[in-house]
């Protein structure tokens, strides 16, 4: 099967599960939902489910009980890209082509559905945990595959990366600080989503090390990548990217550095399917847009 179709099929699974998931009974906050689903059904690319879901299946050669992990990874992204729109924050207009959140339902509402679509991401994750768990190697698995959702996307992981980025035009930045903030705002999303996977898929503590320095090449290559496909329109706004800090020859450079590195630890599951994610990392890594 072609990357593009398995890619089309677990999306349909993805989006099928998410309204599964959301369907509700009508009460006094429906609009909560409706923000909620405004922001969670625009198109998204399903990216970081998506690995999820294929790094447990590396592992295990299914990805069933993976399944309530990867909505959990997708409505924690969702909700960042909400709360990132704001006012407060980037203030934006537009997410991929239609308004964003809080101009269709107000800072109020938006924010609401951030903090709804954080905590339901953690409530999907342990009331999975709680049903499922029917010996303690599950329960192991379930409640660490939490663990490093939970660290990725707060103050050591996405959140940090966030308060760097705010703090960018008040502090003298350098590539260090750059790639910190890369490490922690994009890659650690991909990370969370290959690790958790990993250890759901019940891979061994050195694949799982493995993966996760697999997971964040791939994730500062796909940034340092989306830098240099926005280099003209960065640089007329006066925006700090690495590629408009070190120069679009660095930032080839450096992608193609981790790029490499990313497909070399790929390869070390020599006995695992790797053909999907090898494929997805070139895809990403090499786009044209």
């Amino acid at each position: 099967m072609s990357m593009e179709l398995t890619m089309k099929e677990t999306i349909e699974v993805i989006d099928k599960e998410l309204e599964k998931l959301l369907e509700h009974e009508k009460k006094y906050q429906d609009i909560v939902f409706d923000s909620i689903n405004y922001s969670l059904f625009t198109g998204g690319k399903r990216l970081r489910p998506i690995l999820l879901l294929k790094s447990c299946e590396m592992f295990s050669g299914s990805y069933e009980n993976a399944i309530p992990f990867a909505l959990a990874i997708e409505m924690i992204h969702t909700y960042s890209l909400i709360h990132d729109d704001l006012p407060a924050m980037d203030d934006d207009d537009f997410r991929r082509g239609k308004l964003t959140n809080h101009k269709v339902y107000g800072e109020a509402m938006a924010i609401l559905a951030g903090d709804g679509l954080l905590n339901l991401a953690f409530e999907t994750m342990i009331k999975y945990t709680i049903d499922n768990s029917n010996i303690m190697e599950d329960y192991i698995r379930n409640t660490k595959a939490i663990g490093e959702i939970a660290k990725y996307s707060g103050v050591y992981g996405m959140i940090g990366g966030q308060v760097l980025d705010l703090m960018s035009n008040d502090v003298a930045m350098d590539e260090d600080k750059i790639l910190f903030m890369y490490e922690n705002k994009t890659a650690a999303l991909i990370q969370a989503s290959l690790v958790s996977g990993a250890i759901l898929g019940g891979a061994k503590d050195e694949e799982v090390e493995n993966i996760r320095e697999f997971g964040l090449n791939l994730g500062l290559a796909f940034q340092i990548k989306d830098d240099i496909l926005d280099e003209e329109e960065d640089k007329e706004i006066n925006k700090l990217t690495y590629a408009t800090y070190k120069g679009l020859e660095a930032a080839e450079n450096k992608v193609e550095e981790l790029s490499k590195k990313a497909i070399e630890l790929l390869s070390k599951y020599e006995d695992k399917d790797i053909d999907f994610l090898g494929e997805l990392t070139r895809e990403l890594i090499y786009r044209s847009h």
